[in-house]
Order: structure tokens, then sequence, then C-alpha cells
């Protein structure tokens, strides 16, 4: 019977590797492991990064799991290497079966390398130069408009586009007191914060 149960869990396993590996295509190896058999644990490999084949023993984790129930069943996201030098990130599970020895493993293995040059070029592309130069590329005033309209809705404890009616011609009371109604382009400002059309703002500023 735990042969079968075992045989069960490696299969089931397969199986999720298999979607793992379709979702994170082509960027994560997926490796499952038989830690009963492990001069040949490799059971299924997809994604293959590491040029390993079905058939081939273990890993050193692996065999720590074998000597060692008490080894660790999670870890995450540790560094790796593949063989031709691509840096990799790794995550290694563990499965028990009843009496709480390992018999399989489920191993990811992402590829780094294009995901670091993407990291590379967003930070050149985002990199800011330290000149103190100060431009302002929307109508002055406009942006204590919309906080004003921020402030007002966190009173509320809710959000400009929730604000129900009622509160929305309070809020234009607040916002003709303080000045801000003056501002150019008011109007439209205070339509897309609030989500509505410019006639309603119209319409909330004259009653």
């Amino acid at each position: 019977m735990p042969d079968q149960q075992n045989a069960l869990l490696l299969a089931q396993l397969t199986t999720i590797a298999e979607g793992l590996s379709a979702t994170f295509a082509p960027f994560c190896e997926v490796v499952v492991h038989d830690l009963q058999n492990p001069e040949h644990s490799i059971l299924a490999i997809y994604n293959n990064l590491s040029g390993r084949e079905i058939g081939e023993p273990t890993t050193e984790l692996g065999l720590a799991r074998i000597a060692s129930p008490e080894f660790p069943s999670l870890l995450t996201n540790y560094a790796n290497q593949l063989a031709d030098g691509r840096a990799v990130k790794s995550t290694s599970i563990g499965l028990k079966d009843a009496e709480g020895n390992y018999v399989a493993a489920l191993c990811l293995n992402v590829d780094m390398t294009l995901f670091r040059g993407m990291q590379s070029a967003l930070a050149q592309f985002t990199q800011i130069a330290t000149r103190d130069i100060t431009e302002q590329l929307e109508p002055a005033g406009t942006e204590a408009l919309r906080q004003r309209i921020e402030q007002f809705a966190a009173r509320l404890a809710t959000t400009p586009r929730a604000l129900k009616a009622a509160d929305r011609k309070t809020l234009m009371q607040e916002l003709r007191t303080s000045g801000l109604l003056e501002v150019k382009r008011s109007m439209e400002v205070i339509a897309q914060q609030l989500g509505v059309s410019r006639a309603s703002v119209y319409l909330y500023a004259k009653e």
C-alpha cells in the first residue's frame, strides 16, 4: 500500500510540475525527483535549462533529505547556477510519506539572465539627472485641487469617485471657499477626480 500511495503522489506531483512549467515557460525549469531512487531520481523535467535528463541522479539537497527527515521541506529563492554560468533562482520542495520520510522533491529553477537584463535596462531608462531644475507641466494649483479632493474623501472614509451627490455638493462649497475653483481648468480636474461629467460638476457648483 505505501508503494501505491507514493506512486500516486509522484504521478500527481508530475502533473503539478507540468502545469507550473507551462505557466512559467520558458524561464523556469521544473524537475520532479523520486527520492526513493536517488541514483536515478529525475522522474520528469520540463523547460530543461540545466541539460539534465530523466533517470539522472538526485542533487546534494535530495541526498540530504534522504539522510535526514529533519532537513527543511521548503527552501525558497536561493542562488544557484547553471553549468554555463547563468544565474538561477531556485526553490526546492520536499514531500514526505505517512511515516515522515522524504519520498519526492519538486524543484524550480528560474533563469535570471533576461530579468536582470530588463532590470538593468529599466534602471538606466528611469535614471534622472540630479540637476536643480523644476518645471511644472500642468496649470499651477491643479495638484492642490486634487489633494483637497482626496483629503475630503478621506475624511469620509471613501474615495472621490464613491462620493454621494450630497457629499459632492459639500465638496464644491469647500473648494469655492478655499478659492480652488479659480484654478485654471478646475472643473475639468474635478470631473476627472470624481468620475463624472463636467456638466455634473457645474450643476453641483450652482447648488
